[in-house]
């Protein structure tokens, strides 16, 4: 299972041991086409290591239903909001096509962490690093939704 998974930020800097450790909450999903992962607002449980496929992130926007406001593929993470309370998503996410993925347990992955802070802290800097990537594709959007017209 640990083969192609090494370009994962979130697995950088953990030892032998400790990504054993994360393994042990491990398991390969394949998830249909069109499969609501999870909504906004509901209790976050789960992070995703996308193998191949797509996943929309999108939000709730009043009088337009549900916006896409990303989409991940292979290489991506999917789900941090388990990690930081009120551990409650964000967005929803929703496979655009088949999606095949490692799913970790992060019920079990955080009672990991807090037994090791080590891994518990070496997770969140993986998982930052996640985030900042998203907060950088999600600004590039930005600047192109509301960026100033070019002159024709």
């Amino acid at each position: 299972m640990t083969d192609d998974l090494a370009r994962f930020p979130l697995l950088r800097g953990l030892s032998s041991t400790q990504q054993a450790e994360l393994w042990s909450t491990a398991r390969e999903v394949s998830i249909g086409a069109r499969h609501r992962i999870f909504d906004e607002g509901q209790a976050a449980r789960g992070c995703w290591l996308i193998r191949s496929g797509r996943v929309a992130l999108d939000t709730t926007v009043p009088g337009r239903g549900a916006v896409v406001v990303q989409t991940l593929g292979a290489g991506d993470v999917l789900g941090w909001s388990w990690l930081v309370p009120p551990r409650r998503w964000q967005f929803g996410a929703m496979t655009l096509d088949p999606v095949r993925a490692v799913e970790l347990d992060t019920d079990r992955l955080s009672a990991l962490a807090e037994a090791d802070p080590a891994m518990g802290y070496r997770l969140a800097l993986g998982l930052f690093e996640a985030v900042l990537a998203r907060l950088q594709n999600t600004r590039v959007r930005l600047l192109d939704l509301y960026g100033t017209p070019r002159e024709r």
